[in-house]
């Protein structure tokens, strides 16, 4: 069953001094604030796409990691997942050029080894990751609590 989600941005003035909202439909992600320095310079309480996306990475790899260590017979007790998105000028304009992924995670009788690699596993099969694959470079970081 295919699920489809949507969000909508409303922007107001021209890029620097401007300023929008973003929410999403489902009533969770309700008017958060948006700008241009928010990007570029200090959030000042105000989120960025890069954030969004970072968030959209960590929520996927964290079930993709679940997912995964549930099919391994060693479910996870807590994954602690920070993914950090990087903005930046690449030529005349910008582009997010790399997702970093950390994970620590609390998982009763797996090795390090054995939680590495499933973390790698779900750093490749996870949508997020998919759709970010061949345009941005995605590493991931993991280790036991």
């Amino acid at each position: 069953m295919a699920a489809k989600r949507s969000a909508q941005a409303v922007w107001e003035g021209d890029l620097p001094h401007g300023h929008g909202t973003v929410k999403g439909t489902s009533g969770a992600l309700a008017g958060v604030p948006v700008s241009w320095a928010s990007r570029t310079e200090a959030p000042g309480g105000k989120s960025s796409p890069e954030e969004l996306l970072a968030a959209a990475e960590a929520s996927c790899f964290s079930m993709a990691l679940a997912a995964g260590l549930g099919r391994a017979q060693k479910p996870p007790k807590r994954l602690e997942v920070t993914a950090s998105a990087t903005f930046d000028k690449v030529g005349e304009g910008w582009k997010v050029t790399t997702m970093e992924i950390e994970v620590v995670g609390t998982v009763p009788s797996i090795s390090p080894a054995e939680f590495e690699a499933a973390a790698k596993a779900a750093g490749e099969g996870c949508p997020i990751s998919g759709a970010l694959k061949g345009n941005v470079a995605v590493s991931v970081r993991a280790r036991l609590a």
